[in-house]
């Protein structure tokens, strides 16, 4: 069994260390070229690759890791419970248009699951971590504090994605008579509804699993749940690391 405490350390250190070779290039041009999927690349992304990388590599040689800038470590889930899964700079084009809704993302994944994690915003000064059985909690310029989904109100707030809005998501909030929507970049997003600061978050599109690890797992130990639209349980591992469709609720919502 991991010591999920120790390793929320670990996870903060590399984050922030990741954060800083980010903010290295934040005022500069970076872009380098346009991945597979058209996404952008920019050296950003790479410098914070290198770091959370080798720092976990060092701490914990035995867990394998995923990364999404490393394609040849995409296979590194296959056949094993427990490994880390990694998006070093979530919300690449949020970065280029320099708006300081990106962050680090690192979580654990523990069969199928991520039970920890950390999503730290360096341009916004927020860090947030959780682990199951550890609760959750906020860093930002004013100190660190617990955090906790909010019961749900009479009228429930959305957060949603400022790039990827979609009609299903229009609808959903329609059908939940949801007028108040704040939009939010990257996986900023979950750890709004874990601060609650908002109540629900739902996706309807592709995402990939490093981008929603991390998130999910300081929502989830703020007292929130992942789930598919059906209400089942969200889970990992997939062959092709590629995401359904989900929501992402506060307490009792």
């Amino acid at each position: 069994m991991q010591d999920l405490a120790r390793m929320l350390q670990v996870f903060e250190h590399l984050a922030r260390e990741a954060g800083k070779a980010i903010m290295a290039y934040y005022e500069q041009d970076c872009r380098l070229d346009d991945k597979q999927d058209s996404s952008p690349l920019t050296a950003a992304d790479l410098a914070a690759d290198k770091v959370i990388c080798a720092g976990l590599r060092l701490a914990y040689p035995d867990i394998d890791l995923v990364t999404e800038e490393q394609a040849d470590t995409h296979q590194g889930s296959k056949g094993n419970d427990l490994y880390f899964l990694i998006d070093p700079l979530d919300g690449t084009k949020e970065f280029l248009s320099r708006n300081g809704q990106f962050t680090v993302n690192i979580a654990l994944i523990d069969n199928k699951v991520p039970v920890a994690g950390v999503v730290f915003a360096p341009a916004l000064s927020r860090l947030f971590l959780g682990a199951k059985g550890l609760g959750a909690t906020e860093t930002n310029d004013h100190g660190s504090k617990p955090i906790m989904t909010r019961a749900a109100p009479e009228s429930l707030v959305a957060v949603a994605s400022r790039s990827h809005r979609s009609p299903e998501t229009d609808a959903f909030l329609e059908y939940h008579l949801i007028t108040d929507c704040i939009s939010a970049g990257s996986s900023l997003k979950f750890c709004l509804v874990a601060a609650g600061e908002a109540d629900v978050y739902p996706r309807f599109g592709t995402t990939m699993e490093w981008d929603t690890a991390a998130g999910q797992a300081v929502l989830e130990a703020a007292g929130g749940r992942m789930l598919t639209p059906e209400g089942e349980v969200f889970v990992y591992s997939k062959t092709d690391h590629r995401n359904g469709n989900f929501i992402a609720w506060g307490k009792a919502s």
